[in-house]
């Protein structure tokens, strides 16, 4: 037989409550009132026909929100320019490779900033028009961005400088190397091109650009610093008026001023107070048809983008607008903006013992009791064993080298930083072999020396070994 706790309970759900008790409370006098409560219904479920109706709608919604999408953002390619010229600042850097095929950041190159910077914006469409040393950069672009997803119809084409039976020589300049390449750009139905270099370090967003350049309603836009005002960086000087509107362009201080007669006309009565001169990045967007007439109609035989194309348009009255970059930076650890590039597959750094403080440390890295400060070590690097490295840029090796070269006198020395070496303030490029015991320090402060016969130079106090260098055993730089 049930006990009566059990039959109280049992019954406290029908007619009346269980009497109270020392290990029960009386009940509450609205208990009723709770029990008389009838439950919510469940919702309707929604007829095939609703079904339907709302899958419909949903696709559609997609197809238009796709559709968007593509026409705001994959309607532009970008044309990036892997090298600035034959004469670079870069040099030694720059001896067997382009300047956007320059290592940064231990894993990278610099191009890697910029076609990053276009996949980060949307901008899927890219050109690499490449020219000088361009081998190291061509296979780094072919193999880093061939197979990756960037649209149903992205890609990033590289376009080497070639010859044909209508052009006998190579590019002579940005413009000439556009005009030569229009049969290829012109494949799909963009309508705007944004022209950047290549060899540029830096994170922005190319939509911010590219809609203003649209609001404006302009044929040509060009970035330039907000924030250095009349100091030249290499690609001009644009002055403009109170509206953001071009007025004049040179090429630094002491070059005369490229500008029209129609633009001195238009220059009669304005007031020296509403000019500003604004130093340009090298970023333009330009309206396909603008960029076509330009190359082909207007100046068929301009070379350069920069100091013919540009003053040119400037000169025929075609509406150039500037949009000011006060600041902008790079950061690798940015989730929403990755850097991307050519992934090596490569093992973990092995650290052994070694002190590292405000340094970046490239990948498949083998660092022994050393010591390392304030340094960027790029992939493969092998340092030995009371090594010091403080304030310098080591660019790491191509592969693992396990024994020495087969021809000269010092076959022993492998590849890598030595024991004992000490290295401050200095660049060591690629595949160097740095012996035992060797001072890279710049002992006599000496500002500007070519020993590149010695495997080094020394370039504004910063010694740089250039690439597959060897500096010999007990060497004092």
């Amino acid at each position: 037989m049930a006990s009566p706790d059990l039959i109280r309970g049992a019954c406290f759900l029908s007619s009346s409550p269980p009497a109270p008790s020392p290990f029960r409370p009386a009940p509450s006098p609205h208990w009723r009132r709770f029990l008389s409560r009838s439950p919510t219904p469940p919702p309707a479920r929604p007829s095939p026909l609703e079904m339907a109706l709302l899958y419909y709608t949903w696709g559609a919604l997609c197809q238009l929100n796709a559709k968007l999408r593509v026409q705001q953002y994959q309607s532009v390619a970008a044309i990036v320019f892997g090298d600035g010229s034959s004469h670079s600042r870069l040099y030694p850097l720059t001896k067997r490779r382009s300047e956007g095929a320059i290592p940064i950041a231990g894993n990278y190159r610099l191009i890697d900033a910029v076609v990053s910077n276009c996949i980060n914006s949307d901008i899927t469409k890219i050109y690499a028009l490449t020219q000088y040393n361009s081998t190291s950069l061509n296979s780094h672009l072919s193999r880093a961005y061939s197979g990756a997803r960037l649209s149903k119809e992205g890609f990033v084409e590289v376009i080497a400088a070639y010859q044909s039976p209508d052009d006998n020589g190579w590019f002579q300049g940005t413009a000439d190397a556009i005009r030569r390449c229009l049969w290829v750009l012109e494949e799909y139905p963009v309508v705007e091109f944004l022209v950047l270099p290549g060899y540029h370090l830096y994170k922005m967003d190319y939509q911010k650009l590219i809609d203003a350049h649209r609001r404006s309603k302009a044929d040509i836009t060009v970035s330039v610093f907000g924030n250095k005002k009349g100091e030249d960086l290499g690609f001009g000087i644009f002055k403009l008026n109170g509206e953001n509107q071009v007025l004049e362009f040179r090429e630094n201080h002491e070059m005369s001023t490229r500008k029209s007669l129609s633009v001195e006309e238009n220059l009669v009565n304005f007031d020296d107070n509403e000019k500003c001169n604004f130093p340009s990045m090298g970023i333009y967007v330009i309206n396909r048809n603008i960029m076509i007439k330009l190359l082909t109609e207007y100046f068929p035989t301009a070379n350069d983008l920069k100091s013919e194309l540009i003053p040119g348009a400037i000169s025929l009255g075609i509406k150039q607008q500037l949009t000011q970059t006060s600041s902008f930076g790079s950061s690798f650890h940015d989730r929403d903006s990755p850097l991307y590039t050519l992934p090596r597959h490569l093992p973990p750094t092995l650290v052994t013992d070694a002190v590292i403080t405000d340094s970046v440390i490239g990948d498949g890295c083998i660092l022994s009791k050393c010591r390392i400060k304030g340094t960027v070590v790029g992939m493969r690097t092998r340092i030995g064993d009371k090594a010091v490295i403080e304030d310098s840029v080591i660019m790491g090796s191509d592969t693992y080298y396990q024994t020495g070269i087969s021809e000269g006198e010092h076959t022993s020395i492998p590849v890598g930083i030595g024991e004992g070496s000490i290295i401050r303030k200095a660049i060591v490029d690629k595949n160097a072999r740095i012996g035992k015991n060797v001072m890279i320090i710049n002992k006599d402060n000496v500002q500007d020396r070519n020993m590149e016969a010695n495997g080094y130079i020394i370039s504004g106090g910063i010694i740089v070994i250039i690439r597959s260098a060897i500096i010999p055993d007990g060497s004092i730089l």
